[in-house]
This record gives C-alpha cells, sequence and structure tokens, in this order.
C-alpha cells in the first residue's frame, strides 16, 4: 500500500472484503440494444429504419453469454428453491436461438411498459425471496428494486436482471406469457348483417 493510499483514507483491495458483484456489467449490451431498438423516434430519424441482423444476433448474444456468467457464478443450486439454474437455462437457449437466427424487428418491451411495472416495497419482502434469474436474495441489496410483473403478483425480479430480457422478449421468463396487449382489430362486419339491413333501407 502506497503512502497516497493511507494519507487520504483510500481502503485498498486488500481491506475490501472481496463481493462479486450481482450481475455482469451490460453496458456493451445496452449500446448494441441503441442500434437494434427503432422504436426510439429521437434516436432514429429514418421511420422506416430495420435493424440490422448482425447487430440483432450480437445483441441476443451478448445477454446470452451475460447471463452464462451469472449461472456460473449463481449460489449453491441445492439451495435454490426457484429451481433459478434451470430457468436461466431456458432464457440462454432462446437467447441463443434469436442469436443464430435473428428476427427482423425487435420484440421486446419499450421503457414506458418497465416504467409503469407494479415496484415492491421493500417492507414486503421476506429474507428467503430470491431473484428468479440471479437467484440472488432481494434483501441482499441495500436498496432493491424488485419489480413485479402484470401476469402473476409472484412473478418478482431484480429491475436490473428482468429489464435486459423484457428489451429483447416481451414474455414473462417463467411462464412465457405475453406481456404487451395487442391491440384487438374491430371484428369483421359480417355479410347476413348488411343483407339484415338492406331488407330495412
Amino acid at each position: 500500500m502506497s503512502g497516497y493510499e493511507v494519507e487520504h483514507n483510500i481502503p485498498t483491495k486488500e481491506d475490501k472484503p472481496e463481493h462479486p458483484p450481482r450481475r455482469p456489467d451490460l453496458s456493451t449490451f445496452f449500446s448494441t440494444l441503441e442500434l437494434v431498438d427503432t422504436s426510439d423516434p429521437q434516436a432514429h430519424h429514418n421511420a422506416h429504419a430495420v435493424p440490422q441482423p448482425e447487430n440483432m444476433a450480437a445483441a441476443f448474444r451478448l445477454l446470452a453469454n451475460a447471463f452464462e456468467m451469472m449461472r456460473g457464478r449463481s449460489p449453491d443450486e441445492t439451495h435454490d428453491q426457484s429451481g433459478g439454474s434451470d430457468l436461466l437455462a431456458s432464457m440462454i437457449e432462446v437467447l441463443r436461438r434469436n442469436a443464430d437466427d435473428p428476427p427482423t424487428e425487435l420484440k421486446g418491451v419499450p421503457d414506458s411498459f418497465l416504467d409503469e411495472l407494479e415496484r415492491v416495497p421493500k417492507k414486503s419482502l421476506k429474507k428467503t425471496d430470491t431473484c428468479p434469474i440471479c437467484v440472488n436474495p432481494f434483501l441482499d441489496d441495500e436498496y432493491p428494486l424488485v419489480v413485479q410483473l402484470p401476469c402473476h403478483k409472484d412473478h418478482q425480479f431484480d429491475l436490473d436482471c428482468i429489464r435486459p430480457w423484457l428489451k429483447l422478449n416481451s414474455t414473462c421468463p417463467l411462464d412465457r406469457k405475453e406481456l404487451l396487449k395487442k391491440e384487438q382489430p374491430p371484428p369483421p362486419v359480417e355479410d347476413d348483417e348488411e343483407e339484415y339491413d338492406d331488407m330495412y333501407a
């Protein structure tokens, strides 16, 4: 330790206990995502812009690799009650399939959807509650940011874990339910009704 650290009371690596980060750095993923997310009119001036297949493949591959890292450092799987390892494995499989055969358009949710997700208050979380993706207890985080998906009240995730998944897929990773409500087309007009109306014309 040099005199500078001692003089300025700067903790060094020897002083800090080694805590691995809860999740990998996703900055490269999010910068790649900006290249493929054509839904933001401020970032893309061309309303008809379509993402390049190699960028789409890269986004899916980057997230699959990040989830693979999380899977490798997850806690002992024997105490993982949520089946997090199996969930993460199936999520990685979906991401790798999409990386090998990238879709022509991004099927994720907009930021407005993420902003409106119901937040789970810290006081309602139990010590045993874990994120199904990273399998870390929510309360291990000093300031947990836990969200509940609209498909089921028990589908709660760390926002930092579920956000990248939802930016690429608009389905819940647990039950694969579609989270974005599709606008229903108007019911088709029946020919019989028109004939019926003609009879009274």
